[in-house]
């Protein structure tokens, strides 16, 4: 649970500097073609934790 503590540090200015450093990096445009990937990511890691079998048939199909 280490990232738990790490995490609590985190305040409304680190978060700021995190989100320009984000932006200077990708760009305006590319943001949300990445939180779309991640958003599958997680949505994907989510049905494979409720239903590891059903998971596995879709990824041999």
């Amino acid at each position: 649970m280490p990232i738990f503590l790490f995490l609590g540090g985190l305040g409304l200015p680190e978060i700021l500097v995190i989100c320009l450093v984000v932006l200077l990096f990708f760009g305006g445009r590319k943001i949300p073609e990445l939180m779309k990937g991640l958003g599958k990511g997680v949505r994907n890691f989510k049905e494979g934790l409720n239903d590891p079998a059903d998971s596995d048939k879709k990824q041999h199909d």
